[in-house]
C-alpha cells in the first residue's frame, strides 16, 4: 500500500531536481520551470499531509480535522496562485530578454538594468 512516506519521497525528489535545474541551467525558460516543479512539488507534500492525517483517531474525521484539512487545501490553492502569476511576470521577463539580446541566457540578464 503507497503511504506517506512514498508521497514525501517522491516529494523531495521532485523538489531536489527542481533546485537542480535553477543551479545548474542557464536558460531562463528551464529555470521557470524547475521552479515550477519546485512549487509542485511543496503542493504534493502539503497534499500528502493532508491526506493521511497523523490524528490517530481511526479515520473519523471530527471538526478540527475538517478544519486542518480545509486549511491544507486552501494552502495548495494559495500555492497555485502565485505560481500561475509567477508563469506570468517569468514570460514576461523572458520575452522582455529575448527581445533586448537575441538570446534567453540568464547570464545576459544583467545587461537588461536600466
Amino acid at each position: 500500500m503507497i503511504g506517506l512516506y512514498h508521497f514525501l519521497i517522491l516529494s523531495g525528489v521532485l523538489f531536489s531536481l527542481g533546485v537542480l535545474g535553477v543551479l545548474l541551467r542557464r536558460n531562463a525558460l528551464v529555470v521557470l520551470m524547475a521552479v515550477e516543479l519546485m512549487l509542485n512539488a511543496a503542493n504534493l507534500a502539503v497534499v500528502a499531509f493532508v491526506r493521511y492525517p497523523m490524528f490517530g483517531d481511526g479515520g473519523i474525521v471530527n471538526a478540527q480535522d475538517y478544519a486542518a484539512m480545509t486549511n491544507g487545501m486552501t494552502l495548495v490553492f494559495l500555492v497555485m496562485t502565485v505560481a500561475a502569476a509567477e508563469v506570468g511576470v517569468g514570460l514576461a521577463i523572458v520575452i522582455n530578454l529575448y527581445r533586448q539580446k537575441k538570446s534567453v541566457n540568464i547570464e545576459e540578464a544583467n545587461a537588461l538594468k536600466g
